[in-house]
């Protein structure tokens, strides 16, 4: 499980804290288009229901949440969406899926593999050159598998502290919100500070390889990362809540506001609504805008082999040890997650300022579960949640 954006409540910590607690101690555990999906709507999941209506009691505004499974689907919402008017969260909201988003690069680069149009193991140099230099950055050395995987050693951009103050907290944040930021900016401020260590020595999660991921993903296909994320994944299997932000700043509705801590040091009380900031400052690495029930689609069909060939889903499922949660390995834009109660999932956790987002799958495609928190403080119930969707044997 790995940091998305708030590195000052790191998933990774607090998921290993959660861990000995009991969450994952067990037991508690559709069609490719949607325009015609098979929904049977199910009742039932109630250790489900139970975890995501403790992360509402445990201070979390509104969660919306889908699971799918062979009985059909299950969806549900809980506690509000808006806290000024005190409007309910509703189970169709878009939201920020944040680094969800690097699933679908990485998807994308995997077909380009399959094609012929890149190699996993070309470097970062022979598509961007020029683009990771100085500092003893060298673009020579990394490669694409390391981007995507997370073993390239290239500084995390969003850990700067001059940046994360400027763009993620407090008056900075509120100051900044509306700013357009280019890709390059975001790595003028990575390629400032050296490598963290040699490309291929081990893993360490930095949004940089998803952004440098992003702009190989253009220069390899000729057309803009939005474009070709929309017609090779969006289009195909019809998802039709999931979008770009471009200079948007707010997402499509219906959708929920979303809500953060930005001042937790010295007004830890204080929430501010921060549904509203420019789509560019998380372009390429965590800027994708969908719904529960579309994740639950785009990682069916990839791991029933709807997205990839054979060849190329093995080497996405190929993974690499995470030194951060021992029972969580990373394969290319995807993770690995042992369960207590016996079973592996698929996932990927993503956070925006104001959203987080947790997705999981069966690896044979036949059990699915998203859900969203529009609120970013407040995650003791991340694993607890997928622990009884998993693991509780109502849930199936």
């Amino acid at each position: 499980m790995t940091t998305r954006t708030r590195p000052r409540a790191g998933l990774v910590a607090l998921a290993a804290v959660v861990i000995t607690a009991t969450a994952l101690t067990g037991p508690a555990g559709a069609a490719r288009n949607a325009a015609a999906p098979a929904v049977r709507h199910q009742a039932g999941h109630e250790a489900t229901r139970q975890a995501i209506e403790a992360a509402v009691g445990a201070g979390v505004p509104g969660v919306a949440a889908e699971a799918r499974n062979a009985d059909g689907v299950w969806r549900t919402a809980v506690g509000v969406g808006d806290l000024r008017t005190g409007a309910a969260r509703g189970a169709g909201d878009r939201f920020r899926v944040g680094s969800i988003t690097n699933t679908f690069v990485a998807v994308v680069l995997l077909q380009m593999a399959a094609e012929g149009k890149l190699s996993l193991d070309d470097t970062v140099e022979r598509h961007l050159p020029g683009v990771v230099a100085g500092n003893g950055n060298d673009g020579g050395t990394v490669t694409v598998r390391q981007l995507l995987n997370h073993t390239s050693g290239l500084f995390d951009y969003l850990s700067e502290p001059a940046y994360y103050q400027r763009y993620v907290l407090g008056d900075g944040f509120l100051q900044h919100r509306y700013d357009a930021l280019p890709p390059g900016q975001r790595l003028e401020v990575a390629f400032s500070h050296p490598p963290l260590f040699r490309p291929g020595d081990r893993h360490a999660f930095s949004h940089t390889n998803d952004l440098l991921a992003a702009l190989i993903v253009e220069e390899a296909g000729g057309r803009s990362y939005e474009e070709e994320v929309r017609r090779r994944i969006v289009e195909p299997l019809g998802l039709r809540a999931t979008s770009h932000p471009g200079a948007r700043t707010v997402p499509p509705r219906p959708s929920a506001r979303g809500y953060c801590k930005l001042f937790f040091d010295t007004r830890p009380d204080r929430i501010d609504d921060v549904t509203a900031f420019h789509g560019s400052q998380v372009w390429g690495d965590g800027d994708i805008i969908s719904t529960a029930g579309d994740l639950n689609r785009f990682y069916r069909a990839l791991m029933r082999g709807e997205l990839l060939p054979p060849r190329l889903l093995a080497e996405l499922k190929t993974t690499v040890v995470n030194p951060d949660l021992p029972i969580s390995s990373y394969g290319l834009g995807i993770e690995r997650l042992e369960m207590g109660c016996g079973k592996s999932l698929w996932y990927h956790d993503g956070g925006t300022v104001g959203s987080l987002t947790f997705v999981a799958t069966t690896e044979d495609g036949g059990h699915q579960f998203t859900f969203n928190y529009n609120g970013d403080w407040e995650v003791s119930q991340l694993l607890p949640t997928l622990n009884a969707e998993f693991c509780d044997p109502s849930s199936g």
